[in-house]
């Protein structure tokens, strides 16, 4: 069959086509296939040690046909995709500078005490003087004294005729004539019995005279809390005439939240401030720390006992009071290095070349920015202070167990 030209160039033209796609088809083929080949075989050659799912990598399974707990299909994980280079993940400095991860050092020491609080002044209830009469008798006199004034050691209540005390100094000196040594200190001690003075004694023994009239004297310098005398009535051996409550020192009565009365103790230091005493500062040290709370406002009460030099210390007062700290030896890393998941709390190990690893740990008293470590460190060990809980959440995401309290692996 003949072919003109133009039939011949077109068959030409087809021919070369064919040729050019079979030509660069093989080429593929020789360059994919080798390499197809090799990646297969060198994907089989890899040790599988689980199969896992990224969501939830703690989950590790024996067969390529696990579900997760999620409902996702496992992928393998390789021996050679991460070193074996012992628990935690590893940072390098460029990523740990970017994060901006700050390292502090579990270190023993002092907790310095943060802790302030409001309270009350009030009355030394220790320093409270009953005054009685000794002898039953009548008042002839009471001086000019009411509830609320302050008095000094010494001041007069009221005057008393005790006529018992009339009858047994007559008695005394009657014994005294006798001559009788054994007899005149049996009576003379009687007399003490019955409440008088050795001047009082005295001054009878040298006039003769029977003194059946005392004057009751406060001995204590303080606030009349109770004045039961009066001019005119009769009163009985023992019975109270009044109540002085010494202000020589007061109370001041700190409300301490529950959550934090354990860091108030007995013999703590304590400084005070009353707005009535700009400036000033009163020192004073934790005498008791009452036992019940108050139900309405959850607070415990510190007792300070305060100096009241020239007693502007006034019972009602209000103050503000900041506890020193107790001085006690503590493992103490920075609050905010502690991660608080609810269920246990923990803070981000900063170990060698860069790795870290979660560490479950017990934390006691926090102030000032410190958190005293109970359990789960040890001093020197470093803890992230800044960055921390990104940490924490790639370690969960790869799988990585904290370290337990006990310190094991």
């Amino acid at each position: 069959m003949m072919l003109n030209g133009k039939n011949a160039v077109r068959l030409g033209a087809g021919v070369l086509a064919i040729a050019l796609v079979a030509g660069g088809g093989g080429y593929w083929l020789g360059r994919q296939s080798p390499a197809q080949d090799g990646g297969q075989s060198t994907q089989a050659s890899r040790k599988i040690l689980y199969w896992y799912d990224p969501m939830v990598p703690a989950e590790h399974y024996d067969n390529p046909n696990s579900l997760s707990s999620m409902g996702m299909k496992t992928i393998p994980k390789y021996a050679d995709e991460t070193p074996d280079t012992g628990p935690g993940i590893s940072v390098d400095a460029g990523a740990s500078q970017s994060l901006g991860m700050r390292i502090a050092t579990a270190e023993m020491g002092p907790l310095p005490s943060g802790l302030t609080v409001t309270g009350t002044i009030d009355f030394n209830q220790r320093s409270v003087a009953n005054v009685q009469a000794r002898s039953g008798g009548f008042v002839t006199r009471v001086y000019g004294r009411a509830p609320g004034d302050v008095i000094a050691a010494g001041a007069p209540i009221a005057d008393l005729q005790l006529p018992e005390w009339g009858g047994a100094q007559g008695e005394y000196l009657a014994v005294r004539k006798l001559g009788r040594a054994d007899l005149t200190t049996a009576a003379r001690q009687r007399l003490r019995l019955l409440g008088m003075s050795d001047s009082l004694i005295g001054a009878v023994e040298r006039t003769g005279r029977l003194n059946g009239m005392v004057t009751i004297r406060t001995p204590v310098s303080g606030v009349i809390q109770s004045l039961d005398v009066r001019a005119g009535m009769t009163v009985a051996a023992g019975q109270s005439l009044a109540q002085v409550s010494g202000i020589g020192t007061v109370w001041l009565n700190a409300a301490v939240p529950e959550t934090q009365a354990g860091m108030v103790r007995v013999g703590q230091a304590a400084s005070s401030t009353l707005a009535a005493f700009p400036g000033e500062t009163f020192i004073g040290r934790v005498t008791a720390i009452l036992p019940a709370a108050q139900t309405e406002s959850r607070t415990l009460t510190a007792r300070i006992e305060l100096a009241n030099r020239g007693g502007r210390l006034r019972p009602g007062m209000f103050a503000s009071v900041a506890f020193a700290g107790d001085g006690r030896p503590a493992l103490l890393i920075p609050s905010e290095a502690v991660i608080r998941t609810g269920l246990r709390t923990l803070v981000m190990l900063a170990l060698p070349d860069g790795h870290y690893r979660p560490a479950e740990v017990r934390i006691g008293r926090e102030s000032n920015g410190k958190a005293e470590v109970l359990a789960g460190l040890a001093a020197g060990e470093k803890v992230v202070a800044s960055g921390q809980f990104l940490l924490d959440s790639e370690a969960s995401l790869s799988g990585v167990e904290a370290r337990p309290l006990g310190g094991g692996r």
